[in-house]
């Protein structure tokens, strides 16, 4: 690819919002504009400030190297603190104002959700950063996602249960959308997995105590192992209450905590021995030479962490993939055309990620199978790939 001329970063105030966009680069007279809606703050900015950054830091490589096709990239990013309704009205803001031909982003299931009637009804590529299995479940011609699904996450905790030789479990989850939507999963899949809830507890967004659910927990009876779907603080909250209550049963987070923010809020003390299935850039260096994702994990981890000086999350790494994919779809198409980019996206195979090696098609609009996800384990303050 040829060299092109260097991307100018702004940052621009419209209204409440934080609206980061890339201006056209100044030889691109014709620039593909690309939106993004992500909750940058708010209660799941650990989730959207590297999925935010991520996008910024590529979309700058991109137009160095030339863009796509020779089109500059224009990144158009609202910040939609994790508020669903605020999500819809910056999605169609990029649709009907931005005139976007793409969108990747949406950080939770829930700004996901409200966001997708908009752009498919505007036939426009959506790729989400979210868990939910209901974005692409079924399908809608339109909505895409890079994460592993919630349902995914609990075949993988199962599998593992049930390797330990054990098989009645508690669950404590969270009301957010993506809680909600693992826990109706991880109800779904229990029996044929041989699993056996035996008690359930829940918690809101903005509880700041679990004891009394945890002590229900403890004191059920037959509880061998306990499953948290959840993401943001409340896993934290549980973890380190489940350690200041002496519980002893191995303890299962969700893929939502994956980063190392949350050994850090839950205490490494509090957090030993926690398990939770991940994408592999958590435990990127400890995967054998021959795995073909271990380069493209490598090369992102080390090109996030020498731009932001933090560390690398799972999150960042969904928005990597996310744009990688549309980026290869716009060049394989040779079009902004909404219907052909959807047909693009839909032919992506092979396409190694940080999530896993991708194959898409019309009837799957995620491309993963469970060999994407690795059990992990909390040992010592840092993530250990404990199997396959």
């Amino acid at each position: 690819m040829g060299l092109g001329t260097m991307l100018r970063r702004g940052v621009l105030a419209l209204g409440a919002a934080a609206v980061l966009a890339f201006p056209a680069l100044a030889q691109g007279n014709n620039p593909i504009r690309i939106g993004a809606v992500l909750s940058v703050t708010g209660p799941a900015s650990f989730l959207g400030d590297p999925e935010d950054k991520t996008l910024r830091l590529y979309v700058n490589r991109i137009n160095q190297a030339g863009g796509i096709n020779g089109r500059p990239i224009q990144l158009i990013v609202y910040d939609d603190a994790g508020d669903a309704n605020r999500a819809r009205t910056f999605a169609t803001r990029l649709v009907e104002d931005d005139r976007v031909v793409a969108m990747v982003g949406g950080t939770t299931t829930g700004t996901t959700m409200a966001m997708r009637p908009v752009f498919e009804d505007a036939r426009i590529p959506f790729i989400s950063l979210a868990g939910g299995i209901e974005i692409v479940d079924p399908v809608s011609p339109f909505t895409f996602k890079t994460p592993h699904t919630d349902r995914m996450a609990c075949e993988k905790i199962f599998a593992d249960i049930r390797a330990r030789g054990l098989s009645r479990i508690a669950m404590i989850s969270g009301t957010d959308g993506f809680g909600q939507s693992m826990r109706g999963q991880c109800q779904r899949v229990a029996g044929a997995a041989g699993i056996t809830i035996v008690a359930e507890e829940q918690y809101g967004p903005r509880d700041s105590d679990m004891t009394p659910q945890l002590t229900r927990i403890r004191n059920a009876a037959g509880v061998e192992a306990v499953v948290n779907p959840g993401f943001g603080q409340g896993p934290a909250i549980v973890t380190r209450g489940y350690a200041q209550l002496g519980i002893r049963l191995p303890l299962y987070q969700s893929h939502g905590v994956a980063s190392a923010e949350f050994i850090s809020l839950a205490t490494p003390a509090a957090a030993e021995g926690v398990r939770l299935p991940a994408a592999a850039l958590l435990v990127a260096e400890q995967l054998p030479a021959g795995d073909p994702q271990r380069q493209v994990l490598i090369d992102y981890k080390t090109a996030f962490e020498r731009e932001f000086n933090q560390p690398v999350s799972t999150f960042g790494g969904h928005a990597y993939d996310g744009l990688m994919i549309l980026v290869e779809a716009i060049r394989r198409a040779n079009s902004t055309d909404g219907t052909r980019l959807r047909d693009a996206i839909r032919a992506t195979r092979g396409f190694v990620g940080t999530g896993g090696v991708v194959n898409m098609s019309a009837t799957d609009h995620m491309g993963l199978d469970l060999s994407a996800f690795r059990m992990v384990e909390i040992r010592g303050g840092q993530f250990t790939l404990i199997g396959n």
